[in-house]
């Protein structure tokens, strides 16, 4: 092969034989035009000082550095430093030549992102220079959380459905009786007690509403999501005047998305109201909402070119463990005068706008992630009203 071959060589000539050294400068080169460059997996190439002498295509995407930049740099300074051992430990592959596979290898990515991969990293004996092979499971876990989270919250619409469809009716029928009942008394001690049944029917009956979340058409309109967490945030702040210390950490370029802004303003007033109220005993308590356009997510089965992602953060003391995987459900509250319908209400107006929600949390900060397709609007079950919810193309 001539010197300025920028070709791999062919695999019979067995360039990585330690009798046939292959000079590492020439490696990279022929790396960099390589089917390497167009693979999806993150490829890393370390020498025996763990610094950085390539990546590719994919790894710049993963680790948000081109691999001009990153050439030279310490392996370690690719993360945020959070004690992961996911690209440490890497001792026994140099001293031995041995390859070593890490599956569901976790790490946060400089700016904090979490990021799981599973993990190659094998020697080069002639050139003793590691390459690493990261294949991203963040989108496959995504998928499969949300197909749980889907399939969770169709379980629990069907549910609550038929628990209305047997409640209500009875409901109805106690209700008449004691207004039957009402007319028949001549004693105002009396009509007392049907009074409570009457009011007591009324309450479980608009209970039930609720649980079913929004009775209306949603009317599709442009909305602007920053006004929309301004508004909430003037309600909030009322109820709890001065109390907490909001910070705004918004993209000027968020687009606007096609929704109902009713529903919408009453989706983040639940999760932000919740979030004041879980600040209560905190000192200093901050609520931070930040916003981003985001490129290619995905939503359930769906692939969107765009969506907007609203995160609203709040340093209380977290929801525990226990209760994380389930405060979507109805009746599920972390408060002991809380109804637990506020979040379901709001998964089921995120769900009617093909949109995602999400909670991560630990002590000392919790984040709610609402994610909103831009270019769909909200989900139409009734045929009769057109379709206003097609992308726009």
């Amino acid at each position: 092969m001539s010197p300025g071959d920028n070709h791999l060589p062919n695999a019979k000539a067995a360039p990585f034989s330690k009798t046939a050294p292959f000079p590492i400068e020439t490696l990279m080169a022929n790396l960099a035009n390589t089917v390497l460059e167009h693979m999806r997996t993150a490829v890393v190439v370390v020498n025996d000082a763990r610094k950085v002498r390539y990546m590719n295509s994919a790894a710049e995407a993963l680790f948000g550095i081109s691999e001009p930049r990153s050439t030279g740099t310490a392996l370690d300074e690719l993360t945020f430093d959070d004690g992961s051992d996911a690209l440490t430990g890497f001792d026994e592959t140099f001293a031995t030549g041995q390859s070593i596979t890490k599956r569901s290898a976790e790490f946060r990515l400089r700016d904090g992102t979490p990021m799981t991969v599973d993990l190659t990293a094998s020697l080069v004996p002639s050139t003793n220079h590691l390459i690493i092979e990261l294949q991203p499971l963040n989108r496959l876990l995504r998928i499969n959380r949300d197909d749980h989270s889907l399939y969770s919250q169709e379980t629990s619409r069907k549910l609550v459905r038929g628990l209305a469809h047997e409640v209500k009716n009875p409901l109805g029928g106690l209700r008449g009786a004691a207004q039957l009942l009402e007319r028949e008394l001549k004693d105002d001690a009396l009509t007392e007690y049907t009074r409570i049944i009457i009011d007591e029917a009324d309450r479980l009956t608009d209970l039930v509403d609720r649980m079913l979340g929004p009775n209306r058409h949603p009317q599709i309109a442009q909305v602007n999501v920053h006004s929309v967490l301004e508004h909430v945030i003037l309600l909030v702040d009322a109820e709890l005047p001065g109390f907490i210390d909001f910070e705004r950490n918004y993209d000027p370029s968020l687009p606007s998305i096609r929704a109902d802004e009713a529903q919408i303003i009453q989706a983040f007033l639940n999760i932000i109201r919740n979030a004041g109220q879980a600040l209560e005993k905190t000192n200093n308590p901050r609520i931070v909402l930040k916003t981003r356009v985001v490129r290619q997510f995905t939503i359930g089965a769906i692939r969107h070119r765009m969506i907007s992602q609203i995160d609203i953060f709040d340093n209380g003391p977290g929801i525990p463990a226990d209760l994380l995987d389930r405060i979507f459900f109805p009746m599920i509250s972390g408060r002991a005068d809380g109804t637990g319908l506020g979040l379901a209400i709001t998964q089921t107006i995120v769900g009617q706008h093909q949109g995602l929600l999400e909670c991560r949390s630990k002590p000392g900060e919790t984040c709610f992630s609402v994610f909103l397709p831009l270019a769909e609007g909200v989900k139409n079950d009734n045929p009769e009203i057109p379709a206003e919810d097609e992308l726009d193309e």
